[in-house]
C-alpha cells in the first residue's frame, strides 16, 4: 500500500480552509497549523464591533469542521521559520516534516511604518480584534456620562481611517447606531454631537469600485451622517490627538485603522520571493518561485497574469478559488497528469453602507439601493459555512431590521481588577 503524502498547512483562513477540505484523502494527509482554533468569516468583522453579531455567529472550530476528516491533523501553534533543503517546518509546538509545504497566512494590518499610530489605533483583523472594538466603543458612551466638559470632545470623536469596504461599512454601521440605538440606551446624551469621521487618502469613498460605487457610496455617507474627508492622509496619533497630513488636529479616543494590509512573513525563505507588499512571488500554479514542493495561496500569493500583472486583489474569491484548484492540481502532479493554470475570473465587489443602502459592481453591471442590499446580505450568508450560523445570521438580521434593534451590547471584560 502506498503511504499518504504528508501536507503542511499553515493558516486556516479562506484559502487554507477550502484547501484543505478539497484534499482527497486516499492520497494525502494533512496537518493543518494556526494561531486560533477557528476560522473566523472575516466580511462580518465591522457587524461583531458594532453590536449586530455575536463573534460566535462568524467563528468556526477548526476541529468540529473537520470532525469527519481523520486525514486532517489540526495543531494550535505559531510558526517560527521553515528549512526548505530539510523539509521541515519549525514551530513553538514542535518540528513538522512535509512533503509538500503550503502558505495561506493571509494578511495583517498596515501601519507603513509608523509605529505610533500602531501602539494607540485599533484593528480590525480577528474576532478578538472585534470584541475589542466592541467594549471600547460601549466603554466610551459609559464615559462620556460622568466626563468633564474638557474630556467630553475627544470622546465625542470617532475616527475611522482607510474608506474601503471595511471602512466604509463600519461607518455607515456606527452611524445606523447613532441614530437608532443609542439615543434609547443613553437618555442624556446629545448623540448630535457624537462625530463619525471618515478619513481617506485618496480622491474617493471605495476608491478600487466604479465610478458609480463611488459616488453612492459618498452620498450614502453624507447622508447618513458621517463626515468624510478625503485626499488627505493620517501623519501620527498619539492616543489622544489624531494628525492629518494638512496640520488638522482631531481630539478623539477612538481611531480604528483600516488603511491597507501587508502580507504576513515568515523566516526561511530566500529573499529574492518576497514582492511588493510582502507577498511572496509564485507561478500561475500557486507555486512558489524556485520551489517544486512549496505553494503559496491568497492574500500571500503574488502572480502576476496578462490580466493582473501586479498580482491579483486581495479578495476572498481568489483566495477560495486558488485552494480548490491547488487540491486538483496537487493530486495530477503526484500522479504525473498535467496541471491547470489559476486564472481569476471577477465576479464583482460590493459593500453595504446601512440599512437598504449598497453598492454592488458586476462585471456587467453596476447597481445601487435596496436592490444592491439584499443581494450584498443573500451573497454573505450563503458564504457562511454552517446552516445553524445561516440561520441565527438571518434571524439577527431580520431582527435588527424590523426593530431597529439589536441586544448585543455587552461589555466584555475583567472586573477583578
Amino acid at each position: 500500500m502506498q503511504l499518504k503524502k504528508k501536507i503542511v498547512v499553515v493558516g486556516g483562513g479562506f484559502a487554507g480552509l477550502n484547501f484543505v477540505r478539497n484534499i482527497d484523502p486516499n492520497l494525502f494527509e494533512v496537518v493543518l497549523i494556526d494561531k486560533l482554533n477557528h476560522h473566523q468569516f472575516q466580511p462580518l468583522f465591522y457587524q461583531v464591533a458594532t453590536s449586530q453579531l455575536e463573534p460566535s455567529s462568524i467563528s468556526f472550530p477548526l476541529r468540529h469542521i473537520f470532525r469527519k476528516m481523520p486525514h486532517v491533523y489540526i495543531r494550535l501553534g505559531n510558526v517560527e521559520r521553515v528549512d526548505t533543503s530539510q523539509k521541515v517546518v519549525h514551530t513553538n509546538i514542535g518540528d513538522f516534516t512535509y512533503d509538500y509545504f503550503v502558505l495561506a497566512m493571509g494578511c495583517k494590518t498596515n501601519f507603513f511604518g509608523n509605529n505610533e499610530i500602531k501602539k494607540h489605533a485599533f484593528t480590525l483583523k480577528t474576532t478578538y480584534e472585534a470584541i475589542t472594538i466592541r467594549n471600547h466603543i460601549l466603554q466610551i458612551f459609559e464615559r462620556i456620562i460622568t466626563a468633564s466638559s474638557d474630556e467630553k470632545p475627544s470622546l465625542l470623536n470617532m475616527v475611522i481611517v482607510g474608506a474601503g469596504p471595511t471602512g466604509v461599512e463600519l461607518a455607515g454601521s456606527f452611524a445606523e447606531i447613532k441614530k437608532n440605538i443609542l439615543p434609547r440606551d443613553y437618555h442624556r446624551i446629545d448623540f448630535s454631537k457624537f462625530n463619525i469621521i471618515l478619513v481617506e487618502g485618496s480622491k474617493n469613498t471605495l476608491n478600487n469600485m466604479s465610478q458609480l460605487a463611488k459616488d453612492t457610496s459618498r452620498l450614502y455617507l453624507d447622508k447618513i451622517g458621517v463626515e468624510v474627508i478625503t485626499e488627505r492622509y493620517v501623519k501620527n496619533y498619539d492616543g489622544e490627538s489624531l494628525v492629518l497630513s494638512d496640520g488638522t488636529i482631531i481630539k478623539t479616543k477612538t481611531v480604528i485603522w483600516s488603511a491597507g494590509v501587508i502580507a504576513n512573513s515568515i523566516l526561511g525563505l530566500p529573499s529574492e520571493t518576497l514582492g511588493a507588499g510582502n507577498r511572496l512571488k509564485v507561478d500561475r500554479y500557486n507555486r512558489l518561485q524556485g520551489f517544486e514542493d512549496i505553494f503559496v495561496l491568497g492574500d500571500l500569493a503574488l502572480m502576476p497574469t496578462p490580466k493582473y500583472p501586479n498580482g491579483h486583489p486581495q479578495l476572498a474569491n481568489v483566495a477560495i478559488n486558488q485552494a480548490k484548484l491547488l487540491s486538483k492540481n496537487i493530486k495530477n502532479l503526484l500522479q504525473n497528469k498535467s496541471i491547470t493554470e489559476y486564472e481569476y475570473r471577477d465576479l464583482g465587489s460590493m459593500a453595504t453602507l446601512s440599512r437598504n443602502k449598497a453598492v454592488v459592481d458586476l462585471p456587467f453591471i453596476h447597481f445601487k439601493g435596496f436592490i444592491a442590499w439584499m443581494i450584498w446580505m443573500f451573497l454573505h450568508l450563503m458564504l457562511i459555512l454552517s446552516v445553524r450560523n445561516k440561520m441565527i445570521i438571518f434571524i439577527n438580521w431580520a431582527w435588527a431590521y424590523f426593530t431597529k434593534d439589536t441586544a448585543l451590547r455587552l461589555i466584555l471584560k475583567d472586573t477583578s481588577e
